[in-house]
């Protein structure tokens, strides 16, 4: 069964930094690409960063230089480093993956920032 399991959410100040996890079973990162989105109260899901297969990125213009989106192929665990994070960033994270027949959304994480 595939399952992906995120970490790393919490509170912080503005300015701060934050480094969220996604672990996966089930299926291989380094086989395909994975994404983050961002769900932030009342408005819809917003993709944030993607990494492909062959290690690639690309990001949202509202957190580029900001973010980064890595994976660790041993751990089969993509991560988003967080910095210089905003109030505006507040919102649940989801870790998500392409499947061939399917996507697979992990549970999301809640990520807030006080100003």
């Amino acid at each position: 069964q595939v399952q992906l399991v995120e970490s790393g959410g919490g509170l912080v100040q503005a300015g701060g930094s934050l480094r969220l996890s996604c672990a996966a079973s089930g299926i291989t990162f380094i086989t395909r690409a994975a994404n983050w989105y961002r769900q932030a109260p009342g408005k819809p899901r917003e993709l944030v960063a993607t990494i492909t297969s062959d290690g690639s990125t690309n990001y949202e213009d509202f957190v580029k230089g900001r973010f980064a989106i890595s994976r660790d192929n041993a751990k089969n665990t993509v991560f988003l480093q967080m910095n210089s994070l905003e109030p505006e960033d507040t919102g649940v994270y989801y870790c998500h993956a392409p499947g061939r027949f399917r996507d697979y959304w992990g549970q999301g994480t809640q990520v807030t920032v006080s100003s």
